[in-house]
């Protein structure tokens, strides 16, 4: 495990050894790298693979009193320095980003183009996302109930029906959510009041491919989100992967494998994609 320090907070990170260009993972809300250990197990790239714990997540530190998203691309832009300096990535890292991962990834590699070789998002997320919730949200953090955040989360928000809700409670996957909701409330929030300027990152000279869960096109959230993705950034390949949405880490993480190390291995060295789609197929 990788520690990186920022401002007295302990960000961490897990490795999978390998040779080559490192492969970094970002994950969203409600994720963190335990919950993408079946993607990085499933994954055959030759280089490293890492995923990082963003802050809020153990055994990483806390938000912070100042938390907003400039706080997740800060910590971002250390752990970037940190892996091109530990495995000699002259070329830079891919960078993988999924859902508020994302846009985190997105404006870090904005920023920091040259550490940055390729970059996959994964249905990024931009506000207004979430903003019908966060009254609600911040009543269940002030509250202390967990449960009702995870419910407000998958209920409200991905649109998941009650009786999958009233299965996913009786899983043992429902007290993994419970801890990891734990900071939703204060990440919502900080992405409902971060102003992306999509139209100029879109202006990112870099390999950029967005993936699309085909159950998600043109329905919201996640696909009203991607949308406005995919418009302002008119150079970034179009990726839609049949049968998956928005979980695909957590629902089929052999498929995900493989789109990444299909999308990976059709990234031109040094080229940028321009104006492609692609639906590839069923792994």
């Amino acid at each position: 495990m990788l520690e990186v320090e920022r401002d007295g907070v302990r960000i961490t990170l897990t490795r999978r050894d390998g040779e080559g260009r490192p492969l970094l993972i970002v994950p969203g809300v409600m994720a963190d790298a335990a919950a993408w250990q079946p993607v990085v197990d499933a994954l055959e790239p030759a280089g490293p693979v890492y995923v990082l714990n963003r802050r809020g997540r153990r055994p990483s530190g806390e938000l912070g009193a100042d938390y907003s998203v400039r706080t997740e691309i800060d910590d971002l832009d250390r752990v970037l320095d940190e892996i091109v300096a530990a495995e000699d990535a002259e070329q830079g890292v891919d960078l993988f980003g999924w859902s508020f991962g994302g846009l985190v990834a997105l404006e870090t590699a904005a920023r920091r183009p040259a550490a940055v070789h390729s970059l996959i998002l994964y249905e990024p997320v931009v506000r207004p996302f979430g903003r019908h919730v966060l009254g609600a949200l911040r009543e269940a953090d002030e509250a202390g109930d967990l449960d009702r955040a995870v419910e407000i989360v998958n209920r409200e928000v991905s649109g998941f029906s009650q009786e999958y809700v009233a299965r996913l409670r009786r899983s043992p996957a429902w007290e993994v959510l419970r801890r990891l909701a734990a900071p939703l409330a204060r990440e919502l929030t900080a992405l409902d009041r971060h102003h992306a300027d999509l139209r100029e990152l879109g202006t990112l000279d870099l390999p950029v491919t967005l993936l699309l869960g085909a159950e998600n096109e043109g329905v919201p959230p996640y696909g009203d989100a991607f949308a406005a993705f995919a418009s302002a950034l008119p150079r970034a390949r179009v990726v839609t992967m049949p049968g998956q949405g928005h979980l695909a880490h957590a629902q089929d993480p052999r498929s995900l494998a493989r789109h990444i190390e299909q999308v990976l291995q059709e990234t031109p060295q040094g080229a940028v994609h321009r104006d492609v789609e692609t639906r590839l197929p069923q792994p």
